[in-house]
């Protein structure tokens, strides 16, 4: 069935892999900053910063089926390091952004008879990684607005959220951008590589489709096993 499935944040990364994936069977509606890379993709763009903006509901359709969240940030960095102002803009873009773009969407989404809505965390926030404070804090905080939406609104609604070690897209390239710093990440993980936004991409189009109808209020590891195994 096709389905009307707005993401936030489309344009680049794992919300750009996840276009691929559901721009042929799907209506797509892609609100982000740039369409820059949408091209040719037959989605609709709405342009968009979720941390400026608000989101123009005449832009959508009357009812929407999905609702996918992608922007966030990494900021690695020791805690002595990090300023008040640092933990507030993390919390701004990965949670208030999502708070503010959800809350506008509300009542397209609960005319669907069972929407399904996805976020993204991160893995440092149940397996404690050092340099992850900030990221972590504003991540952990989507674990709960995950839990707690999907309690609040089933059975309208199913909510899960994916949480992902390091993976290659332009937010993470800093920290892969040579070939020293990419065979030293893949070490870390028990698959001996680091993700790629597809591999996210594809967990999220599950949980958007008929397949995953019987899961809420879940946060999945798509993370190459660093979170719960120890190999060496």
């Amino acid at each position: 069935m096709k389905k009307n499935i707005l993401i936030i944040g489309g344009s680049s990364g794992i919300g750009r892999a996840l276009v691929d994936i559901l721009a042929p069977a799907h209506n797509v509606y892609v609100a982000s900053r740039s369409d820059e890379s949408l091209n040719n993709t037959g989605v609709n763009y709405l342009a968009f910063d979720a941390l400026s903006d608000a989101l123009d509901v005449s832009a959508l359709p009357d009812q929407l089926d999905g609702y996918v969240y992608c922007p966030g940030s990494i900021n690695l960095r020791p805690f002595r390091g990090l300023k008040p102002e640092t933990f507030q803009q993390d919390f701004d873009i990965n949670v208030v952004g999502a708070v503010k773009s959800l809350q506008t969407v509300l009542p397209l989404l609960q005319k669907s008879d069972v929407a399904s809505l996805v976020f993204f965390s991160t893995v440092a926030v149940q397996t404690g990684m050092p340099f992850h404070a900030s990221v972590a804090a504003a991540k952990g905080a989507i674990e709960g607005l995950t839990r707690s939406l999907a309690a609040e609104y089933a059975p309208k609604f199913r909510v899960n959220c994916i949480a992902p070690s390091l993976t290659q897209t332009p937010l993470a390239d800093k920290f892969l951008n040579n070939e020293a710093k990419l065979e030293k990440a893949q070490a870390r993980h028990p698959l001996q590589q680091v993700g790629s936004a597809k591999n996210i991409a594809q967990m999220a189009a599950f949980l958007l489709g008929e397949e995953s109808q019987w899961m809420t209020g879940q946060i999945l590891h798509v993370d190459g096993g660093i979170g719960d195994l120890k190999t060496n």
